[in-house]
């Protein structure tokens, strides 16, 4: 028997607590150190865990702790020093989508994974969910023919703060584009990818409060890809509870699949996924619960194989370097007003 893959966790917020709850839960892990960010979140991780070492410094904890990979899950702008410094202890990395804030960071956390022959998985869980998985694997079989045009949406209720209100500071967060919209560029991306590279993306957006203008309550983006295939991302975070669309349509048929809960962790939720190859019309029967604390079960495991066998993680550090990428051109569209090329941009 192989014996249980060490984590070290930097971060232990809201997210984070999920992360913590989902190594401990696998008997192939073993959860040895967590960063905290206040004393009292110390003191309920020692209670929690009281076999793994607390630190107030995710640094000192790479520095000090005995761990094979490190889960990053905190505020995205500390996302590469922390990387970087585990890296260059040859340490296996997941690290929370967006990988950072900037391009260049993003560039650099991919850049010393491959120096220091290391890991890199981006938490881009939903591809590993029964639901929107599934539809790449549907996809994949030609069942809609090639796919032609994606719709991701989600229409939710407004932020949580995050510890000590980062998630409202734009200088912490980046954007709330690289919040959620990120991870659905990486399934509209991930469903077209037999069409290549995007080449053009234009992007749209507004606030509701004018104190934080370039927070944006709604943003919507369309991006296009040199054979006419094209996706929409679309979000809004003015209304209520979670619901999530997304609608694939091909050459042959298309897909329809639906998410929706009280909030976006809710255990109990309501999922569907419809499918149409063009002559029959099937519900297609999800074998697991599907939402993103199941998702962050599965990526664990993954995480677990990649750390024994060096096996590439469904979403890699190029993976999380598009997303982001992707997040910022819309960014700069928006304040261009006007499309714009994201393939040399992007380019690696």
């Amino acid at each position: 028997m192989q014996s249980p893959v060490k984590f070290a966790l930097a971060g232990f917020g809201a997210w984070g607590k999920f992360h913590a709850q989902s190594i401990a839960a696998n008997p192939e892990a073993q959860l040895v150190a967590i960063t905290a960010p206040s004393e009292a979140s110390r003191a309920e991780a020692a209670q929690l865990y009281p076999q793994a070492l607390i630190f107030a410094d995710a640094l000192e904890m790479i520095a000090q702790a005995d761990f094979d990979i490190i889960d990053i899950a905190t505020p995205s702008h500390t996302h590469r020093e922390i990387a970087l410094a585990a890296m260059q202890k040859k340490k296996h990395v997941l690290l929370e989508k967006p990988m950072a804030i900037t391009l260049d960071d993003c560039k650099a956390i991919v850049a010393a994974a491959q120096k220091h022959g290391v890991r890199l998985a981006v938490g881009h869980e939903l591809r590993l969910s029964s639901q929107w998985g599934r539809i790449k694997e549907i996809i994949d079989a030609g069942t809609i023919g090639d796919p032609q045009y994606v719709l991701v949406e989600l229409s939710r209720k407004p932020y949580r703060l995050g510890a000590s209100g980062w998630r409202y500071d734009q200088s912490r967060v980046g954007s709330w584009v690289l919040e959620e919209p990120i991870h659905f560029f990486d399934l509209a991306r991930w469903y077209l990818e037999s069409s290549g590279d995007p080449v053009e993306l234009q992007a749209y957006a507004n606030s509701r409060d004018p104190q934080r203008p370039t927070l944006f309550d709604n943003f919507s983006a369309m991006f296009k890809y040199p054979n006419g295939s094209y996706a929409v991302v679309s979000q809004t975070l003015a209304a209520f509870e979670h619901h999530q669309t997304v609608k694939v349509s091909g050459t042959k048929g298309a897909l329809w699949a639906g998410w929706s809960g009280a909030l976006d962790r809710t255990l109990e939720p309501t999922a569907f996924l419809k499918v149409f190859d063009g002559e029959n019309l099937e519900n297609v029967t999800l074998t697991k619960q599907s939402g993103e604390v199941f998702e962050l079960r599965e990526e664990i495991a993954q995480c677990i194989e990649m750390v024994r066998t060096c096996k590439n993680p469904i979403a890699t550090g190029l993976d999380g370097l598009w997303s982001a990428g992707l997040c910022l051109v819309a960014e700069e569209s928006i304040r261009q007003q006007k499309p714009l090329p994201v393939g040399e941009m992007l380019k690696w």
